[in-house]
């Protein structure tokens, strides 16, 4: 594990899975349909539990241009600058399964913002860091 910071705020697009885990996929997949991999752009996914204990999950993707979301129709999301602990996967696809294994050891950490969400971050098609935020 180790400390992340994001230095400035970033604003996503996001298309909220249907279920999670089950609609996850397909979440990635209708996003990548309207923005395909760019090196200009950075995608994420984004879960946290609703009130009733359910994990809500988005698929995002970086605004580059403003009105972009409403051009698509798209819910947005302001990601938030700040400290983060985090874990990087490398060629995650080979076991999605790490995935959850990394972020519940990442939310066993005494310090996590408990308004948090958990963050995966798509460095390229192959890696993930995946993060969670720490108290201020």
């Amino acid at each position: 594990m180790e400390a992340y910071i994001l230095n400035e705020d970033i604003k996503v697009m996001c298309i909220t899975a249907e279920s999670f885990p089950n609609g996850v996929l397909a979440a990635h997949q209708k996003l990548h349909a309207l923005f395909p991999l760019d090196k200009q752009r950075r995608y994420f996914g984004i879960s946290r539990p609703n009130e009733n204990r359910e994990i809500i999950y988005r698929a995002a993707v970086e605004e580059i241009t403003a009105g972009e979301a409403e051009k698509f129709d798209l819910e947005t999301f302001t990601i938030k600058k700040g400290a983060f602990i985090s874990e990087l996967i490398p060629d995650f696809m080979k076991d999605v399964s790490q995935i959850g294994k990394v972020f519940e050891k990442l939310l066993d950490q005494p310090n996590i913002d408990p308004n948090g969400y958990c963050l995966e971050m798509y460095i390229n098609e192959t890696d993930v860091r995946l993060m969670v935020g720490i108290k201020k």
